[in-house]
């Protein structure tokens, strides 16, 4: 199911409304967090590897654990390259349209798989959509999940926009502390293939560094 509608810079007030959720990094330093959801996926999640590494960069990284099954190999290389990595449900599932338990068993189902490729737990969860309800999110905080959202979203899952505005996206709005999605999914390739580089080369060239979240 598609996000029809979007924010690309997450307003305050929704930061303000959900303060449970971690939005944004408290940052005076020139730091932001690349963040890329629902891989790991061939070729695509390679491809982030490269750009990554050749602009000394580290991100995070939500997966998906039925993806994480499928490309186990992929998963591994996201740890042996220092990034950090996080639970995004076993099968993209939306929290709204979910029972809670088996939303959270959901949840459960992709810690099984990091758990058995990980040595460090995963605590990092990030909610598909952004859709999880009050009490999944009370479970999930009860469990040590820290919930991470986002500041910056460049949109590269929206084929209706070119990898141009994708670009702007992300360039007109990060700033210290943001943590920015990314996609390393087919949908989104050709955007963020395009706009990842550069994005990258904008925050080198501006004197920022980019860290992975914990």
């Amino acid at each position: 199911m598609p996000m029809r509608y979007y924010w690309v810079k997450t307003h305050f007030l929704v930061r303000k409304l959900f303060p449970g959720f971690l939005w944004k990094m408290p940052s005076d330093k020139k730091v932001v967090y690349l963040t890329f959801d629902d891989g790991p996926i061939p070729e695509v999640t390679d491809f982030v590897f490269s750009q990554l590494e050749n602009f000394n960069a580290k991100a995070t990284f939500f997966c998906i654990g039925d993806n994480i099954r499928k490309n186990p190999d992929i998963f591994r290389r996201i740890i042996e390259k220092g990034h950090a990595f996080g639970n995004h449900t076993f099968n993209h599932l939306n929290g709204w349209q979910t029972p809670e338990n088996e939303y959270l068993e959901n949840v459960a189902l992709c810690k099984q798989q990091i758990d058995s490729l990980a040595t460090d737990e995963a605590k990092l969860m990030r909610p598909p959509y952004a859709k999880v309800t009050s009490a999944q999110s009370r479970k999930l905080r009860e469990l040590g999940y820290k919930i991470v959202m986002w500041d910056v979203l460049s949109a590269d899952f929206d084929q209706k926009i070119t990898p141009q505005k994708c670009l702007e996206n992300v360039l007109q709005n990060i700033g210290p502390g943001s943590i920015v999605i990314f996609h390393d999914s087919q949908k989104a390739y050709a955007n963020m293939r395009y706009a990842l580089p550069k994005t990258l080369e904008f925050l080198k060239e501006n004197g920022y560094s980019c860290a992975a979240l914990d």
